[in-house]
């Protein structure tokens, strides 16, 4: 491991005192023999539950791809080598809240036409064989696993523009969806439960698209590109910031032809950041984002920069301020062209497709310190009613003295250092999930929603002006009470299994129902207007 550069950031502080330093490391390099070599785009890392990175790399001189695993500290193992029936793994991994690691091969199966596995205890499991049917074919993208179970998931190209598909628990492949175009960019789970993804062409003006997808397979076109001053041609995924908004990159357009970074809301409300200029900012941006503690976002470009090979920069959230934070060259790591990973210890890890000692062809792992905080992460579920077990990734848990979801109370089970079980109980509040530890508290980046129940109302009948206890629980965030699905004006929160409200003007016979901050509950029964 060698550390390459150090940069010192001096603040106007109190006597120029040093901020933090950023430092890029190169922590392995790839060989091509012992282990795989040029991952390409997507080639995610998944941070998993021992708090290790896993990945996949598409090719080896002797062999066919391999899965691969690597500590925080660039120890390498190669968990399991592809044969001539399953090869090039272009995707990467993701992190099932069931704690296995899914992802493709882009070629494999009876018709070499890709794969879907799963791997699980060291173990690579096929899930499912594409035909290059109606079913699509050559999945570069790794899938992910939804909160409902099951595994959802795209394709680059084949008989059909590019599907999205979804492989239930217990194997049933469907296609539920046909997009404007093939993809390499994974799918991401948006905090309203919906797919959103990107497409490199289709739309509009055939120059890509983003989009949302429910998980029942309703398709709509968020924002499609058109290659001007907007951007075009997006090949990494969007990611979700801490805002609700969708950040994302493209290969072209934008006022130098360079690419951009842009913004977009759930309903198309579309924003430059930032125009790429090929020798300062790098060029051809086939990564997506990720966000620090700092609210920054961080991405990588594939070429252009001071010395030709990319660069890894940050950019705030308005686009005001822009910052190369490294050039890659051929001897410590070239060509960046997967999406980073922020690891919960706050560093950033990524790989390159070529570069390293001697000027090597094969790549390298890297790591990136900007001074972010560590942080705890939830595992895909990040909503559910009072008692849901929930899965979070991150540091120090042998010493963690409590967890709290929201303002209230949690409990949680250890199971590694790196990765416990906290389950929400009476009177948690939707809100970020606090690990409290002895040596600094972790919070998590999302918000988890406390779902509320309610179990009954009385009385159940009254005229207009009736004085109604409704009993539940999670209610301590109700914001709205309805009757036959007008809003009650007056209500009173008594308790977080308590809520008083009186039946207002205009109300109708029908059902009683609550919303808080986490969602909404309806009473069985009905409550009669007199």
């Amino acid at each position: 491991m060698k550390t390459l550069k150090l940069f010192l950031l001096v603040g106007l502080v109190v006597a120029s005192t040093l901020v933090h330093a950023q430092i890029y490391t190169e922590l392995y390099n790839f060989d091509c023999v012992k282990n795989g070599c040029n991952p390409n785009q997507p080639a995610l890392f998944a941070q998993g539950q021992d708090g290790n990175l896993y990945g996949t790399l598409p090719t080896q001189i002797f062999g066919n791809g391999t899965v691969d695993s690597y500590s925080v500290s660039g120890t390498f193992s190669t968990l399991y080598n592809f044969g001539p029936s399953n090869y090039a793994p272009q995707s990467g991994l993701s992190l099932g809240f069931d704690g296995n690691l899914y992802g493709t091969a882009e070629f494999g199966g009876s018709s070499h036409d890709g794969v879907v596995f799963k791997l699980s205890g060291g173990a690579v499991t096929e899930l499912y064989d594409f035909l290059n049917g109606a079913d699509g074919a050559f999945p570069w993208a790794p899938p992910i696993q939804a909160p409902n179970g099951n595994i959802y998931g795209v394709t680059y190209n084949g008989a059909t523009p590019g599907t999205a598909y979804r492989i239930t628990p217990g194997g049933t492949f469907s296609v539920i969806a046909n997009l404007p175009s093939g993809t390499v960019a994974p799918l991401i789970l948006g905090v309203d439960g919906n797919l959103y993804g990107t497409t490199q062409y289709g739309g509009t003006y055939n120059r890509g698209t983003v989009f949302q997808l429910t998980t029942t397979g309703k398709l709509k076109i968020v924002y499609s590109f058109d290659a001007s001053t907007h951007g075009g041609i997006p090949v990494g995924p969007v990611m979700q910031g801490i805002d609700g908004k969708f950040y994302g990159t493209t290969t072209d357009g934008g006022t130098f032809g360079q690419g951009v970074v842009y913004s977009v809301t759930s309903g198309g409300a579309y924003k430059v950041l930032h125009n790429f200029q090929s020798t300062t900012d790098g060029t051809y941006s086939t990564s997506g984002l990720v966000q620090g503690s700092n609210k920054f976002l961080y991405g990588v470009m594939s070429a252009g920069g001071a010395n030709g090979y990319g660069t890894l920069y940050k950019i705030n959230t308005t686009g005001t301020t822009f910052a190369v934070l490294h050039n890659f060259d051929k001897q410590t790591g070239a060509v960046p062209a997967a999406t980073p990973t922020l690891h919960t210890n706050g560093k950033i890890y990524g790989v390159t497709q070529t570069g390293g000692p001697q000027n090597n062809a094969y790549g390298v792992v890297y790591s990136f310190d900007d001074g972010l905080k560590p942080f705890a992460s939830l595992v895909v579920i990040w909503s559910g009613k009072v008692g849901t077990p929930v899965g979070i990734l991150g540091q120090g848990f042998s010493s963690a003295t409590s967890v709290k979801f929201g303002s209230g109370a949690g409990t949680f089970s250890v199971v590694s250092d790196t990765y416990m079980v906290a389950t929400a109980t009476a009177g948690a509040t939707t809100g970020n999930v606090t690990v409290l530890e002895p040596t600094g508290n972790l919070f998590t980046p999302q918000v988890f929603k406390i779902i509320p129940s309610v179990s009954k109302f009385a009385p159940t009948s009254g005229p207009v002006g009736t004085s109604v206890v409704i009993t539940g629980m999670s209610l301590t965030q109700t914001t709205t009470v309805t009757f036959g699905g007008v809003k009650a004006t007056v209500f009173t929160v008594n308790s977080d299994t308590q809520v008083t409200a009186t039946v207002p003007t205009g109300a109708i016979t029908g059902k009683v129902a609550v919303k808080t901050k986490g969602g909404s509950a309806t009473a069985p029964g009905t409550f009669t207007v007199q």
